[in-house]
């Protein structure tokens, strides 16, 4: 089993009422979540670790992870209320204002001991979790307990404007980078987190470190990405209708994890000698998952059988 481990959320995405005035539609997202469906759509076996409320909206986040196959057994519910974002497009980027003080997802609590690792391929996790002490700090403890044998993938999926004190935040990813096996961000991220240094030099370091694979999402420039054995491989992205981006690092990410475990590269030491054409070939196809996403409205990753056959 893929966990996906974090932020579990009711975005409120714009739309438009039938007499063309302004109105906000409620949608379930959060990146660790939109991961796990994505992946569980993918036909990969899928876990979300994190706070879900036991309110309305939090039923509504119960249903569509379970109606996306994905497993909820390591989930926490409680009475706390569910996290709600404020979605606005501007140009190719989303802005969100989060509500999200004392949320089920904020109060989340690693339980040790409660999680088989045995059963565990990778654990992924990033985005808000990360941005606040507690969740940083309750994941940290998860990721110690499980990366003896278990496989770590990150995306920090940066929200400045959660933000308080940015140097210790890049300090934080910076942490949580090295204890991943896989660090994927977008542009956008990469630039908030490390201004103008080049890609390369970062991915570098990151290897040195111990990360077994880098991956930098690039919009429509597609993505690129540096492996120890298997050097630097970029693929492009496909070019369609866009409706709107939400969701498509998100889409990326879980298909990125999908085609390694549909590989046999997902485990540690297999992820380390993957082969410049298999990762070429996972690249493109979280490439087109992600176009994909884009040509409908919010979070809605594809499922396996609506994707054609030339995607993989």
């Amino acid at each position: 089993m893929l966990l996906s481990c974090g932020d579990a959320l009711i975005d409120f995405l714009p739309s438009r009422t039938a007499d063309g005035r302004e109105a906000l539609t409620p949608a379930v997202g959060g990146s660790c979540l939109n991961i796990a469906i994505g992946a569980a759509r993918l036909d990969v076996p899928t876990g979300f670790v994190g706070g879900i409320a036991n309110d309305t909206f939090g039923t509504m986040i119960a249903d569509h992870a379970m109606n996306s196959a994905v497993d909820l057994r390591y989930a926490t519910r409680s009475d706390d209320q569910a996290t709600l974002a404020f979605a606005r497009v501007t140009g190719t980027e989303t802005q969100y204002a989060f509500y999200d003080a004392d949320t089920a997802s904020r109060n989340w609590v690693y339980r040790r001991n409660a999680i088989a690792f045995r059963d565990i391929s990778c654990l992924h996790t990033g985005s808000t979790t990360l941005v606040h002490d507690k969740g940083a700090a309750e994941t940290l403890a998860f990721i110690e307990d499980a990366r003896r044998g278990v496989t770590i993938s990150l995306d920090p999926n940066c929200r400045p404007n959660l933000v308080k004190d940015k140097d210790l935040y890049r300090g934080r990813i910076s942490t949580f980078c090295r204890t991943a096996d896989i660090v994927k961000m977008s542009d956008v991220d990469f630039a908030y987190l490390f201004g103008d240094e080049p890609y390369a030099e970062r991915a570098a370091a990151l290897l040195a470190d111990g990360t077994s694979l880098v991956v930098i999402t690039r919009g429509n420039n597609g993505a690129c990405a540096w492996h120890q054995q298997a050097g630097m491989i970029e693929a492009d992205a496909p070019v369609v209708k866009v409706v709107d981006t939400i969701g498509a690092g998100d889409s990326f990410q879980s298909a990125l994890l999908a085609a390694l475990h549909r590989l046999d590269r997902i485990a540690r030491q297999k992820l380390a000698e993957v082969s410049a054409a298999e990762l070429r070939r996972v690249l493109s196809f979280a490439c087109k998952c992600a176009a994909f996403t884009c040509t409908r409205a919010g979070a809605d990753p594809p499922r396996s059988r609506e994707l054609p056959t030339d995607y993989w």
